[in-house]
């Protein structure tokens, strides 16, 4: 009792000495700076600036949307429980997935939510009954990188860390002519004195990393038209972290959500997560940056905090500011985050062009990103993969962070290992002198263990209880130990992997069960090909949006990867009815392409839409197809009706376009 006692003493009377002789310390550091007072010309300040402070509160958070949203992920969770107790694993699975993407969009549209305790509790009831479902033995709170507690601290704070008295900024900047406006406020200076003052270590780790990652960036972005300075943002985003991941789920060094990756050609799956390879993930970024930069109209602070929240809370907050399209004059109606997220970059960027003018040093002794490639067919035990390198397996991982598991993934489809350079020839040269039956380990059947349920077989295998259920006749929601099921096969695979990690000991073996093919690589039902020339700018994820399917089939149908070039010819598959619709895609200009989700060519004379323009659900119709029909998209028609997801029932009530 008495050393608890005297060390609650130490710490109640040596922290306040510490944090004082800290803050002396960055006092000090800034006075090094050159004592220029900042020019009154260059600032914007917001419009509503004097106002704030009593207006935001009120404005942050439509708490009856929120509460409502509340209600109607714990409806799902409900049903989600019901059908496990009715042992239909089916529903279960598709009650929970969209209360789970319920709870994703809740987070996006309304960032500050994140605080509430209502919504704290439902994310843990939530998460939690996912990951038993799938047998996740992960954290419920998954949450790594040092990014979000800056992020707390930087974005959500109301602390003011610039006084103009104490703490005075370097002018006259040798900033080169950029596209994007660096503007010096208010905003901006707090954040600059947060990056240089009170957290200096923070804007230092960025700088040592950005001399890795950045001239790979600053390439990318170049070829695609995208300004250099927005690779700043990344610095923002994820602090430089290929593995950086946030409460909502947001991963890699551009924090993509799982839908949006999507589509710009980023895989997900139980193998690989394309959203922590640095490469690809700053690509979809660059084109992320410029699609929004387009929908506002050419304005890239208004692209930039659309990158950060919704468009759809983006748009209300233009609406509360009399349609003022302009960051600054929307600044007081944003969420938190976002009144931060521009003038955090700003910050960054300038002190990352003008280094030792805010007391950093100019050089720092790191390697620009760079490696060479193998391809590996199969799954791999990445440590015999780092072992053939002559690295760790740790190294490997670090090369190579899109890796999820302990090897490559499994099927015919080469994986491009990254390796140190110049260890290329070393590798083949170990690789293959090991016995091939000890580089493999892929079987096709899984043999049920105790304990296992559907949701953990599926998620480990990176599959869906649903897609279980179509390739095993008669499977019943109960399994047993030693029975064996067949696992559908990922995309571009001809053979799934053992579920626990493997040993080299154990020999593979064949199955002898007939197997229904689950691949995409053959012509679907009721389909016609068509033929589309892929233009600049084009990804394999716009594709996919275009033509109204998936970017894994595009692949698929076509053997490719994520790269494409300009005049490549495509194959697609489209309804035998559509095809003259799809092929008029070719013809169109990018803002005809952008407008075509859910166009394809039908019309609502078919649906009983009432004068009011009003429909009423029936049996076995989903919004997918009433788009379709009603020359829209799915997220217009959940924006009309106020649908968090985009499930409906029978006897619902839908408001449609005119």
């Amino acid at each position: 009792m008495a050393k608890k006692l005297l060390a609650f003493l130490l710490l109640l009377f040596v922290t306040p000495i510490l944090v004082h002789a800290q803050d002396d310390a960055r006092i000090q550091r800034i006075n090094h700076i050159p004592k220029i007072r900042i020019d009154s010309n260059s600032s914007w300040e917001p419009r509503f600036e004097k106002t704030a402070q009593k207006t935001l509160p009120d404005l942050e958070v439509n708490q009856t949307e929120v509460m409502q949203r509340i209600a109607n992920i714990y409806k799902m969770h409900h049903l989600a429980i019901e059908a496990q107790i009715n042992k239909d694993a089916v529903t279960a699975e598709t009650y929970i997935t969209d209360a789970l993407m319920a709870i994703q969009n809740a987070m996006n549209d309304y960032p500050e939510v994140q605080e509430n305790r209502k919504f704290k509790e439902l994310y843990r009831t939530v998460m939690t009954e996912y990951q038993v479902f799938y047998g996740i033995d992960e954290p419920v709170v998954d949450i790594h990188g040092e990014i979000f507690a800056v992020h707390q601290e930087m974005f959500m704070s109301d602390n003011d860390w610039f006084d103009g008295e104490n703490i005075v900024l370097p002018e006259n900047l040798t900033v080169n002519k950029t596209e994007v406006p660096l503007i010096r406020n208010r905003q901006v200076n707090n954040h600059i004195a947060y990056l240089t003052v009170r957290r200096p270590e923070i804007m230092e780790n960025w700088l040592k990393r950005s001399v890795k990652y950045f001239p790979m960036m600053t390439e990318i972005f170049d070829d695609e038209g995208v300004p250099r300075e927005l690779i700043h943002l990344a610095m923002v985003e994820s602090g430089l972290v290929p593995v950086a991941r946030s409460h909502a789920r947001a991963t890699g060094m551009w924090q993509f959500m799982r839908a949006t990756g999507s589509v710009y050609g980023l895989e997900v799956n139980w193998w690989i997560d394309e959203r922590r390879d640095p490469e690809k993930a700053t690509r979809a970024a660059a084109q992320h940056l410029r699609d929004l930069k387009e929908y506002w109209d050419g304005d890239w602070h208004m692209a930039m905090a659309n990158y950060n929240v919704s468009t759809r809370r983006m748009n209300s907050s233009v609406r509360r500011a009399s349609g003022e399209k302009n960051y600054w004059e929307i600044y007081p109606f944003l969420p938190r985050e976002t009144r931060g997220y521009v003038p955090g970059f700003i910050a960054a960027t300038l002190i990352a062009m003008n280094p030792a003018e805010f007391g950093f040093e100019g050089e720092y002794e790191e390697d620009p990103y760079s490696y060479e490639t193998v391809e590996i067919i199969g799954s791999i035990d990445l440590s015999l993969l780092a072992e053939s390198a002559g690295i760790t397996t740790q190294e490997l991982q670090d090369y190579n962070p899109e890796l999820l598991r302990w090897a490559t993934p499994p099927g015919d489809k080469a994986y491009h290992l990254k390796i140190p350079v110049g260890t290329k020839e070393k590798f083949l040269e170990n690789f293959n002198e090991i016995p091939d039956d000890k580089k493999h380990n892929n079987i096709v059947i899984h043999s049920v263990k105790k304990g296992e349920t559907l949701g953990l077989i599926a998620n480990r295998y990176g599959t869906t209880v649903r897609n279980m259920y179509q390739v095993n006749d008669n499977l019943s929601s109960t399994i047993h130990p030693g029975q064996d099921l067949v696992i559908p096969v990922p995309e571009g695979s001809s053979v799934a992997i053992r579920s626990d990690r493997p040993s080299h000991a154990q020999t593979a073996r064949t199955s002898t069960s007939s197997t229904p093919s689950t691949s995409s690589s053959s012509q679907p039902a009721n389909t016609v090909a068509v033929v589309y020339t892929v233009k600049s700018g084009d990804t394999v994820g716009h594709i996919a949006h275009w033509f109204e399917t998936l970017s894994m089939h595009v692949r698929s149908w076509n053997n490719i990867g994520n790269s494409i070039r300009p005049g490549q010819r495509l194959t697609l598959y489209v309804p035998t009815g559509k095809k003259g619709y799809f092929e008029s895609i070719n013809g169109m200009n990018i803002r005809q392409k952008q407008a075509l989700r859910g166009q394809g060519g039908s019309s609502n004379q078919n649906l009983a839409v009432n004068d009011s323009g009003q429909y009423v659900v029936k049996r076995n119709d989903n919004l997918h197809d009433l788009a379709n029909k009603l020359n829209t998209s799915i997220q217009e028609l959940m924006r009309l009706n106020g649908l968090s997801t985009s499930r409906i029932y029978v006897g619902q009530t839908l408001i449609v376009p005119n």
